[in-house]
């Protein structure tokens, strides 16, 4: 399939969905919609009922097929919400199709072709990104800010968890062949925080990585990083757990500590706890919609041609990789019990389980 790049146009980015994930249905599709920035076209599935039942509530089209969405002439992005072992052969499709790409995290399962997927974007001149929406909420650039000014002074460690229950059987993150595993789906928040946070210097020091009995995949693991400074990185991920979302950095003056770190709805009032010298404060800052901001920035990379975050999307693919090099095949661990994701937590995992019968296409 030839390149057929979308023409320079104005108005909203016209987004089409590779798949009804639960994550696409829960966040994404109501902002594509919402967004002023983006109009949503097309939502594709295998099944063409389970496509109009997605569709349906945004007056949008249903397209039978993934092929037949990226056909369309009156789509310029695509989002790609599949299991994480689809997502480079998609993504590679879109891009050769000639549309804008947004992928679920993680991009692909391996920093060799994550790095190849960034190249084939670079040369159809098209925009790839992957869906990391934390980063986008204004309370971390308020930690970054709070820590380049020197409010806890020089940074000595950071800690950080994302963990959550365990997902019932049949879930996309117990199979190996769909890419799943703790460590793509929870570690990869810890270990992006570390990086957006203390910059793209960290190397992996240590890693252990545990598998429930009779699992096929990692249910749970550790990493130690440092950063060019000397500064330790603790990174905890897992599912099978008590939920925690959470990260703080801790200097030689005090710690910052962020609850709720990871995927809080938009009405969530963030708040800081700042400690400093003895003393402590709640710093209470405004409501934030990291999807919306999400959304919107993906649209403005796409308006000006460029992929802002390749190099840390890279660079952390890279240590996700290390990580499992470092911690070599998950060691046996302790049996987890079936208990489905806690429906009081503040937020969820943003886990893009699809609907769709996963396989190979």
């Amino acid at each position: 399939m030839s390149a057929r790049r979308p023409p320079a146009r104005s108005g909203p980015v016209r987004v089409g969905v590779l798949g009804t994930a639960s994550i696409a249905r829960r966040r994404l599709l109501p902002a594509l919609a919402a967004c002023p920035d983006t109009r949503l076209v097309a939502v594709a599935s295998r099944a063409l009922a389970t496509a109009e039942d997605a569709a349906a509530p945004y007056g949008c089209r249903a397209v039978e097929g993934y092929e037949a969405l990226l056909d369309r002439d009156d789509v310029d992005a695509v989002y790609v919400p599949l299991p994480a072992a689809l997502h480079a052969p998609w993504v590679r499709a879109a891009l050769t199709a000639g549309k804008h790409v947004l992928a679920e995290k993680p991009l692909s399962t391996d920093a060799a072709t994550t790095r190849g997927l960034f190249a084939l974007a670079r040369g159809e001149g098209l925009v790839l990104s992957e869906n990391v929406m934390f980063v986008h909420h204004a309370r971390h650039t308020a930690v970054r800010r709070l820590v380049e000014d020197g409010t806890i002074g020089e940074v000595r460690a950071f800690h950080a968890a994302f963990t959550v229950p365990r997902p019932p059987d049949g879930d996309i993150r117990h199979s190996a062949g769909l890419g799943g595993g703790a460590l793509g789906d929870m570690g990869v928040y810890p270990v992006r925080a570390a990086l957006h946070l203390l910059g793209d210097g960290l190397r992996v020091a240590g890693a252990v990585l545990t598998a429930a009995p009779g699992s096929e995949v990692e249910t749970s693991g550790a990493a130690l990083l440092r950063t060019p400074e000397g500064a330790s990185v603790h990174c905890a991920f897992g599912m099978g757990h008590s939920y925690r979302s959470l990260y703080e950095v801790w200097g030689e003056r005090g710690q910052i500590r962020v609850e709720h770190a990871f995927a809080p709805p938009a009405a969530h009032v963030p708040v800081l706890r700042v400690e400093r010298d003895g003393e402590a404060e709640d710093v209470v800052l405004t409501p934030d919609d990291q999807v919306a901001n999400t959304v919107s920035a993906f649209a403005a990379a796409v308006r000006a041609g460029r992929s802002p975050d390749e190099a840390v999307t890279l660079r952390q693919a890279e240590l996700l990789d290390a990580i499992r090099r470092t911690a070599g095949p998950p060691e046996s661990g302790p049996d987890t019990p079936d208990t489905p994701d806690s429906p009081d937590s503040p937020d969820s995992p943003d886990s893009p389980d699809s609907p769709d019968k996963p396989g190979s296409q």
